[in-house]
């Protein structure tokens, strides 16, 4: 069932908890006062019903079926539709889930639609419930207990947020971290939580410039100033949280381009290590193999090889690999390679 909590308000007072759109419909028509009806996750029958007994603006309606909206407040004659974008931080994941909050505000009646399990809304009316004072300033003073508390639960996301730029900033100088792509996701959750916070303080100035023409209680309106309040100090710490992460992330592109040097200075002087080893290794074959052929060539014992009769064959040939041996180490010496 969609219907989370219906309730109809005479003076501040709830008088009845009907338990169906139609009866909640009928109750308002007999005994006045203002309905707040509590919907989550309805259906397109059900949201057309409230749209139709109500006279809520096709585009409004359309916006709220299709969902995905951005945060927003837009007029249509005497009814506000505001949408609102609630967040919270999942620990246990270390990431911010955000959800949808669609309300119609009318003269008599406010239609709460989430999408979400935030903001607790029934918290919101149990807390008005034990207002009524504020309770019986109608629908505004409805959706400024929305409002406060969706920007209130803004504060564990943002305390959430500046625990994982805390950390992160803990792992940019550890040689074995790389944090550059958990950089890149909380900026990425920064930016979404910039785009469902900055509309508000627009969305709340405009609602106070309409207020002397739209009769808004004095006091309410000083509510809805502590909410802009609020408000503007989550958008400047959400902003510091950005330009702290740019930064981060340029300090973590320095280290890791740092690093990239260094390895391959170790890597060139690596190299050429290995040349010359190479070297020394070329060389020393090189010394050892021309005795080799001498001697290959002597001990092949053919018989038209005048040297093996010759009295000084023998010392010729030794001569012989001792000199070209001594050559090339001579040679090799020079260059280097020894």
């Amino acid at each position: 069932m969609a219907i989370i909590d219906n309730g109809i308000y005479v003076d501040g007072v709830r008088t009845s908890n009907p338990a169906t759109l139609d009866e909640t419909y009928e109750l308002m028509r007999h005994r006045g006062g203002v309905g707040w009806i509590g919907l989550y996750r309805p259906s397109e029958t059900e949201i057309r019903s409230v749209a139709q007994e109500f006279g809520l603006h096709e585009l409004a309606v359309d916006d709220a079926l299709a969902g995905h909206q951005r945060a927003k407040l837009e007029r249509y004659g005497d009814t506000l539709f505001v949408v609102l974008r609630p967040a919270r931080y999942l620990d246990p994941l270390e990431e911010v889930e955000f959800g949808e909050l669609h309300v119609f505000v009318g003269p008599n009646f406010v239609v709460t639609i989430r999408h979400a399990e935030s903001p607790d809304l029934g918290a919101v009316r149990r807390r008005l419930e034990a207002d009524p004072a504020m309770l019986a300033r109608g629908p505004e003073a409805i959706l400024y207990a929305i409002l406060d508390e969706v920007v209130d639960e803004y504060m564990p996301v943002l305390a959430g947020l500046e625990n994982d730029i805390d950390e992160i900033e803990g792992q940019l100088f550890v040689e074995e971290a790389d944090v550059t792509q958990r950089i890149y996701e909380l900026a990425r959750e920064v930016i979404d939580f910039q785009r469902a916070t900055q509309p508000l303080a627009a969305m709340l100035e405009a609602l106070l410039r309409g207020s002397e023409k739209y009769a808004v209680d004095v006091e309410l309106q000083r509510h809805l100033r502590d909410v802009l309040d609020h408000v503007l100090r989550v958008s400047e710490r959400s902003a510091s949280f950005r330009s702290i992460l740019d930064n981060a992330l340029t300090v973590e592109s320095t280290i890791v381009a740092r690093r990239q040097n260094e390895e391959m200075r170790r890597m060139t002087e690596l190299s050429v290590h290995q040349n010359e080893e190479v070297k020394k290794i070329s060389s020393w074959a090189a010394i050892l193999f021309a005795p080799t052929v001498v001697a290959g060539i002597y001990g092949m014992n053919f018989t038209e090889m005048p040297e093996l009769e010759w009295v000084f064959g023998y010392p010729m040939a030794v001569g012989l690999m001792l000199a070209m041996a001594g050559g090339l180490y001579l040679v090799f010496k020079r260059r280097g390679w020894l």
